[in-house]
Formats: structure tokens, sequence, C-alpha cells
């Protein structure tokens, strides 16, 4: 049996109506590490086990950290997560409840990632929180889960922070034999993909100003840029605001609670449906995160409102 769970495909009758459209929900936000991430990570990480490996490394002050642990604490494998110096207490903590070690080095992820890479050796495996094919992978089995049920869809609408995400899909929708067009959505302030789309080529962000962490990679992997070439992917860029706002109201609406990274999908839905334009049945990934709890929701809100006063 994977690591991750398969997750319910439902149809939301409150974006349904007011989209004027038929809108579904694949909810991995109810993964048990509480993102996709475990998909993609459960994968590689059991492929590393298989091969031998001993001890499992990575750099994410994030939900890929907090699946890194997960798995590694399933498979018996001790786990060593580098973070930033950014990385919330409440993160640390998610990962150390999973009898992870927590090493804070560096002001960036960048800093942490260097790091991580030179705690490898030959019985380390090294795992990136999105750029790595057998992650890819992973994340294409939601697609396959979608597939089995018959239902087909006319769009799917997803984050993109790294790009991981929408490889996997991507992946899942050709193994599938599936065209179907993909919606990728980021926050103004983290707006890797859409910038290298515009300029032709990969850009790299002087900086993430976004609150969506989540979504913070200053530049998107090289496969997910490739497929802007490939497949139909149409970039599209919500504000923090709007992504928030998602969130609190699909938390009234389904009774789960995302962080602004998965809300900037569903801020399609709540702020901006023109932008689904023609499509009548949409595909929305929810793909959850554990690392922005409601008090740091609460406080975001709160600074909006004070600073509209």
């Amino acid at each position: 049996m994977p690591l991750h769970i398969q997750t319910p495909l439902v149809e939301s009758r409150p974006l349904s109506i007011l989209t004027g459209r038929s809108i579904w929900l694949k909810l991995d936000a109810l993964q048990p590490s509480g993102s996709f991430k475990l998909r993609g990570i459960g994968f590689a990480c059991e492929h590393h086990a298989r091969a031998g490996k001993r001890r499992f490394v990575s750099s994410s002050g994030g939900n890929a950290g907090i699946a890194v642990a997960y798995a590694g604490r399933r498979l018996s494998v001790p786990v060593v997560v580098v973070v930033p110096e950014t990385a919330t207490e409440l993160a640390k903590g998610l990962i150390r409840q999973e009898e992870a070690d927590v090493i804070v080095h560096g002001a960036s992820w960048m800093e942490a990632n260097a790091h991580a890479q030179s705690l490898i050796d030959e019985t380390t495996a090294f795992i990136h929180p999105f750029d790595d094919p057998l992650l890819w992978t992973g994340h294409a089995s939601m697609i396959d889960e979608v597939a089995r049920t018959g239902e087909t869809f006319d769009a799917v609408v997803l984050s993109v922070g790294g790009g991981g995400l929408m490889a996997g899909v991507v992946e899942g929708l050709d193994r599938n034999g599936l065209k179907t067009p993909v919606i990728a959505v980021e926050t103004e302030g983290a707006a890797s993909l859409a910038k290298s789309v515009e300029a032709g080529h990969r850009i790299e962000l002087p900086a993430i100003t976004s609150i969506a962490t989540s979504l913070g990679a200053k530049q998107v992997c090289e496969r997910a840029f490739e497929l802007t070439q490939t497949h139909d992917i149409r970039c599209a860029l919500v504000s923090d605001k709007a992504a928030l706002s998602a969130c609190e109201r699909f938390l009234d609406d389904h009774r789960i609670l995302v962080e602004p990274a998965c809300g900037a999908a569903l801020a399609m839905a709540y702020d901006d449906a023109d932008a689904l334009g023609e499509f009548e049945k949409v595909l929305m990934i929810v793909c959850g995160g554990a690392t922005a709890g409601i008090d740091q929701q609460r406080e975001w809100a709160a600074g909006w409102v004070r600073g509209s006063n």
C-alpha cells in the first residue's frame, strides 16, 4: 500500500452555484500529512528505501518537510529536515511531531537547501521539495484516481509554486490519454511561472513578496516551464488578499482549512470566475497545506483591515 491515501472527488454545490458551472474538488488536503506533497514524496521515499538508503534529508520549512518526516516515520527511516530561519514554529513543530530532526540554517530556502545537500552521503537520499521526476510520478496518482471514477473535465485548476504539482498533474493527464487544459494559478508576489512564460524563458524572481509561502519558489523547475510549451497551460494571477479570502470562504463552505497557497487556486472560483472562460465542468485541486493555521490567517486578515483604515 502507498503512504498516501485515495482522496475524495466531490462536486462543490456552493462553488457550482457561485460560478454557474459544475465545480469539482479533488480533496488532497485530507492526506495524512495535510497536503498533496505526500503522494510524490511518499513515492520517492519508498523508492529510496527499497534501494537501501538508510536516511532521508530534505530542505523545506513547509509541507514537503512534513511529508518527508511522515514518510520516514512510516518507513522507519530517520529523517533530517533543514529549514530556513523564516520557518514558523508551527511548521517546525509539525515536522518534529513526525519524529524527524529539524536543523535551522540560513535566511532563505536556497541556503537551507545548500546545507541539506552537504549532509548527503552514500547511505542518504535527498528528497527535493518539488524538482524530481519521482515526485511528479507520485503526484500523478491523483489524476489516476479521478480517471477511474469516469468523470471528465473541461479544465483542471491548480496552484503553482515550484511546479511539482503541475508536472505531476500533466503526467497523470498524459498517462490517462487526457488533453485537458490546465489553469496554473500563482499569487502576484510569487509568479515565477507566469513571469517566465511572459519572458519566453525561465526567470528567477528577485524576491518572494507573497504571504503564500508554499508558493515561494523564486524559480519554477525546468520541467514545469517545458510543459507550458507542450500542454495547454494558462497562467493566472490572484492577489494575496483574494487567496486568503478564498481560504476563509472555503472553510465556511466545506469545513476544511487550507493555506493561502491552496487558496490561490480556489480564488479562481470565489473571486475571478470569469477567468474560467468557456469551461463548464472544472476540476480544482485542493492541495491543502498544514503550515498556516487559523491564527496566522486571522493575523494576516487583521493586517489588511488595519491597512485599509
